[in-house]
Order: C-alpha cells, then sequence, then structure tokens
C-alpha cells in the first residue's frame, strides 16, 4: 500500500456503505477536476483543490494527473470459478449444436467433468491458472474478485481448492482483493449418484468443520436435479450456524424458489436468477439479499437474460460478475458484461457502474470497505481512457480502462 495523489479527476461514483437499491442505483456523485488523496491505501480526501486539506511533510506521494479523463470506482467481480483443472472446449461445440447445459450434465459431462480434472491438479497448478486470469482481470480494472471452491467435490479436493485461493490472495505481489467462497455442493459427485441427501450430510458434517475460516461464504447450486429446497435448506441453515456468510445458485434453469430461500436464510446474495419468479424479486427485495446477475452466462447458453429492470423496480440491490468458469461460461470480461447489461437487460449506465462497484462489494460484503470513492474507503480506482463515464457500454466490448489503482498502488497500464 501506497500514497498516492491523483489529480484532475472527473471523478464519477456511487457513494454509502452499503448496497444502492432501486433508484438509487442510478444516483453516481460527480466531481469535475477533482483530486483523490490515498494515504497508507486508504482514501483521506475526496474533493476539489480549494478544499484539500495540507498534507503530512513527512510522506512522499506518487501523482497521477487523470487529465479530465473519468476515475471510478474499481469493479468488483462478485461471481467466479477461477479455480478448476482443464477446459472443456468441446461442450461449447455441443451447446453451439443445441445439446442443453443440464444434458450434458446429465451424460457425465459439465461440472463432473471439470470434477475429474481438478482433482488430479496440484495445488500450485490450480493457483498458477487462476493467476493467469486475474492478471487479465486487472487490466479490465478488477480490484476486487471473489472466488469460489466446487470443482473438488471431496473433502481433500475441496481443500486444495481453498488453499490455492488462499495461496493467491496471501500472496504479497497480489494486486486484486480475493474473497473466499466455499462450494462443496456445486453438483453431486459420481460417487454419490442417487443419493442427494448423504452428500448433504458429509458437507455438513465433514466439509463445513474443516473449511471453516477458509471461506467466508458457503454456496450452493439450488437446482432442480441438483440440490432442491429442503437440502438447500438443510445445508445453508448448517452453515449459517457454523458462522458462514451466505451465497446461492438460485433459478437459473427452472424456476424452483431459490430466491424465496435466499431470503428465508438471510443469504448475502442470490446469483444468476434467469428464472426468478415475481415472489421471489419481492421477498430479495424485502429482505435485502443482492441479487446477483450474470449476463455473460446467459449470453453464453444462449437463455434469455434475468430481469434487472424488475429487480429495480421492485427497490433490489442489483449486482453485475462475470461467472468466469469452465463451463457455461468461460468470459472473465468486464467490458462485455457492461455492453450486454446495457443492451440487453435495459440498465443504465449509472445503474451498471453502480452493479460493479458498490453493489458488487456488498455481495461479497465489503460494502463498507470498497466499492465506492469516499474517504475511509481502500484506495481502489479505476481512470479511463475518456472523460465521459458513458462511453463504457458505447466502446462495445472494448476496454476503456487505462490505469488500475489498487490499495493506493498503480497495478496495472493499457496503452
Amino acid at each position: 500500500m501506497s500514497n498516492l495523489i491523483v489529480r484532475h479527476a472527473h471523478i464519477c461514483t456511487p457513494c454509502g456503505l452499503q448496497a444502492a437499491k432501486g433508484a438509487d442505483m442510478s444516483r453516481l456523485k460527480e466531481i469535475e477536476d477533482g483530486i483523490i488523496v490515498i494515504e497508507d491505501g486508504i482514501i483521506t480526501y475526496v474533493g476539489v483543490d480549494e478544499g484539500m486539506p495540507s498534507l503530512p511533510e513527512d510522506k512522499e506521494y506518487h501523482e497521477i494527473d487523470a487529465c479530465g479523463n473519468a476515475v471510478l470506482p474499481g469493479f468488483v467481480d462478485s461471481h467466479t470459478h477461477l479455480i478448476f483443472g482443464g477446459y472443456r472446449p468441446d461442450e461449447f461445440e455441443w451447446r453451439m449444436k443445441g445439446d442443453t447445459y443440464m444434458s450434458i450434465m446429465e451424460r457425465g459431462g459439465g461440472i463432473q467433468s471439470t470434477v475429474n480434472a481438478t482433482r488430479e491438479a496440484t495445488r500450485e497448478e490450480l493457483a498458477d491458472k487462476a493467476q493467469w486470469f486475474i492478471n487479465r482481470m486487472l487490466r479490465d480494472g478488477v480490484t476486487t474478485v471473489e472466488a469460489k471452491s466446487g470443482y473438488g467435490l471431496s473433502l481433500e479436493s475441496e481443500l486444495k481448492m481453498l488453499d490455492a485461493i488462499k495461496t493467491l490472495a496471501e500472496d504479497p505481489k497480489q494486486k486484486i482483493r480475493i474473497v473466499s467462497t466455499f462450494l462443496g455442493a456445486h453438483a453431486v459427485p459420481k460417487e454419490y449418484k442417487g443419493k442427494t441427501a448423504d452428500y448433504v450430510d458429509l458437507i455438513i458434517n465433514e466439509m463445513l468443520p474443516a473449511v471453516k475460516g477458509k471461506a467466508k461464504f458457503c454456496d450452493i447450486f439450488t437446482e432442480k436435479n441438483v440440490f432442491e429446497i429442503e437440502d438447500s435448506r438443510r445445508l445453508l441453515n448448517a452453515a449459517r450456524e457454523m458462522g458462514f456468510d451466505l451465497k446461492l445458485h438460485a433459478d437459473e434453469i427452472v424456476t424452483l424458489g431459490g430466491a424465496e430461500l435466499s431470503a428465508e436464510v438471510g443469504a448475502v446474495s442470490a446469483d444468476h436468477l434467469l428464472h426468478v419468479s415475481d415472489e421471489g424479486i419481492k421477498r430479495m427485495a424485502e429482505a435485502g439479499v443482492v441479487a446477483t446477475l450474470l449476463p455473460l452466462t446467459a449470453f453464453s447458453l444462449k437463455e434469455h437474460f434475468a430481469p434487472a429492470r424488475k429487480f429495480i423496480e421492485a427497490g433490489a440491490a442489483v449486482a453485475l460478475a462475470t461467472d468466469l468458469n469452465p463451463g457455461s461460461c468461460f468470459s472473465g470480461s468486464i467490458p462485455l458484461t457492461i455492453a450486454l447489461a446495457c443492451i440487453y437487460m435495459n440498465m443504465s449506465v449509472e445503474e451498471t457502474i453502480t452493479a460493479l462497484t458498490l453493489n458488487g462489494a456488498a455481495a461479497c460484503g465489503l460494502a463498507d470497505v470498497t466499492g465506492s470513492i469516499e474517504v475511509g474507503k481502500s484506495g481502489d480506482l479505476c481512470i479511463l481512457h475518456f472523460p465521459n463515464y458513458r462511453m463504457l457500454p458505447y466502446y462495445v466490448g472494448m476496454n476503456c480502462v487505462k490505469t488500475v489503482v489498487c490499495r493506493g498502488e498503480v497495478a496495472a497500464e493499457n496503452d
């Protein structure tokens, strides 16, 4: 962490220590010719030159001239499957020929295919591979990322994945902040086929106690013929009692009631939500569950997009994330996520920025730490190539980020 001054910045940021909901998602604070001061990695001043306090004489500051370009909070990618073995390009071709995600999964492909490769990989191999993706996320402006386990589906392999995440997060050279999620309930492994309840028992009795302290969140793929509502409820309640914060993959393939369950158990976020019910939207809004929408996945699967406008109009908080994974969405592109959200999900540019910053941080339990350019928060910034933040979706699928700052240090530069 270092000391940094950014001058001549067109500052554009949501504000607050919790997720912005409903109409508040469109409200960005803008400061023309602004200054941002970061000391020891924390923002200490945001404003204009006339109001800037005297700086300590015993500190040295690196200075950046933003040249009037837009400066946003660093992006938060709050749903990824960064840690995995192998690749599945054959399945992508199968889907292009009409096979469905669930039909591929039922014939032994899908998640189980990646489980096989992940179980064979070493912790070091998994971490090295994930770092390759992290380096590219960083250039897109991502300063915080959530990383899930879930391709081990055994105690040994899930621990290996979580240890790989820890290795990455604690590396002194790591720029990005990494949040760890345990997703042992990503699928029912082949050795438990037809015995879903027994596998849930294994997770509750053996896996959760073993991974406690290694993951902030416990997640589950709540889906028909995977983990249905009662098993999901049982696992999530047990995880909450052990001190985990909760997430759900909910209502992605069919309308099952995952959204309603997320509100019932007090989840921090429910994700995907392509087939969410109106009642589920209402309950999530009332309970303050962040709706994390993943347009890249819908795009890759040729499915309709999640109903972002319904969530916003119901007063819910919407986050956006990439869902980078080797199967249903082999992309971590923030630029394409922004374009899809604005063009196909009818989100405004301002709502999209909030969804990828403050609300993404809230979905990671970090809205008081990052996600906005405010005094007391981490010095995580994106300086764009342009003065107008509305260039983000207009320059379709292309990276508008010039400079990325993580905790007060310049972490990436793009020509």
